[in-house]
């Protein structure tokens, strides 16, 4: 298991690879290896924005955002502000240690769906009930995201949903050999 130490840098246990160096961030940049563990929810004060075959999914300015170490930033988005009537529940679901249990929701529209494009917390365990209800969503599986003016990436693999601006600087986990940062 890997925990970050007051440097930033993190402590690696026997048989574990060190993630790549820290990148120093530039002004107006976060480095992802600052936030902390437990994770931190904070509001977000861009506009926060999906869109899905050129029509707006999800718009707000009132989205939370929540920054763990070595993960790019994941934006929650009140459901109010989601076109809900798009989205079904889906069977899968996941298991944060920090958040709890999240339930996902699929795509259904104009005969086209995808599978578990976000997920919720509709009872997450104590220190995270400001975003209960809210709504986060990968960015590689919606065909826009962003953040303010800028047009977020996936963050590396296919299991966390951190959205990557130019803004948040890694090394990220995600990627093969990442499991244990």
């Amino acid at each position: 298991m890997t925990e970050p130490s007051n440097s930033g840098s993190p402590i690696i246990t026997a048989g574990m690879q060190p993630p790549p160096p820290r990148i120093e961030p530039l002004p107006g940049q976060e480095s992802v290896w600052d936030y902390p563990r437990p994770p931190r929810v904070e509001a977000v004060p861009e506009r926060i924005r999906i869109v899905v075959d050129g029509e707006t999914l999800a718009d707000t300015t009132n989205g939370l955002r929540v920054l763990e170490t070595a993960g790019a930033p994941v934006y929650y988005i009140p459901a109010a502000d989601v076109r809900l009537d798009r989205l079904v529940p889906s069977a899968h679901g996941s298991f944060c240690e920090w958040k709890g249990n999240a339930s996902y929701v699929t795509y259904v529209h104009a005969g086209r769906r995808i599978d578990n494009i976000g997920w919720r917390y509709l009872a997450p365990n104590p220190g995270y009930e400001s975003i209960t209800g809210y709504l986060a969503f990968y960015a590689g599986r919606v065909d826009e995201a962003w953040v303010g003016d800028e047009r977020a990436t996936p963050q590396p693999g296919n299991f966390y949903g951190g959205w990557v601006t130019s803004r948040v600087v890694g090394p990220f986990k995600g990627e093969p050999g990442t499991a244990g940062w």
